[in-house]
């Protein structure tokens, strides 16, 4: 269990959902497919999984390529800019300090 849990270190950050894809095509193959067809499974594994690593590699190149030619720099959405997104995030905290649109603590 603990070489599972160490593993799972490795799997890069991602949403849930990523990780229910993974297990459940791990699951799939690797229970269901080895129990069913060992022959099967012991000629294409290698190789399902190298086409599947190698498809997300050539997916992520060209989408990044896509973008670019039309000078997309990326996808815009909440929390992926430099700024904290927050309006009172210019105002000063320091009791006493007025500045306009700001509000002031005492």
């Amino acid at each position: 269990m603990q070489i599972i849990i160490g593993g799972a270190g490795a799997i890069p950050a991602a949403k849930a959902v990523n990780y229910w894809c993974w297990g459940s095509v791990g699951i799939f193959f690797n229970l269901f497919v080895y129990r069913r067809f060992k022959g099967w499974w012991a000629r294409h594994n290698y190789v399902l999984s190298a086409g599947l690593d190698a498809g997300v590699a050539f997916m992520a190149i060209l989408a990044y390529f896509t973008l670019e030619i039309k000078d997309i720099d990326g996808i815009k959405w909440w929390g992926s800019g430099i700024d904290d997104h927050c309006p009172l995030a210019h105002c000063p905290t320091v009791p006493g300090i007025k500045v306009k649109g700001c509000p002031v603590f005492h």
